[in-house]
């Protein structure tokens, strides 16, 4: 939980950065013909899309899931409503 409370104290161009520096990307996936890279920190995940899809660049947007739990429940809404 505090982790999730700093990590939101951060500017976007922080957050990358400590995402590179100490999480872990544990996948990709597109999202209305979008990529997302979905990270993980502890037992916080963190969706981001980059502008034009490509990770050198920076940040458009970042979402925060608390705990595995979470996680499971967000990507199972996901995969079912894309069909």
């Amino acid at each position: 939980m505090f982790l999730k409370f700093f990590f939101k104290q951060l500017s976007a161009q922080k957050q990358i950065d400590y995402l590179k520096k100490k999480g872990i990307m544990i996948g990709t996936r597109t999202k209305n013909k979008r990529k997302v890279y979905t990270y993980m920190l502890k037992d916080l995940f963190v969706e981001v899309y980059y502008k034009n899809d490509n990770e050198n660049d920076s940040a458009e947007k970042v979402s925060l899931l608390s705990g595995l739990k979470n996680l499971n429940n967000y990507l199972e809404r996901e995969f079912k409503t894309s069909f």
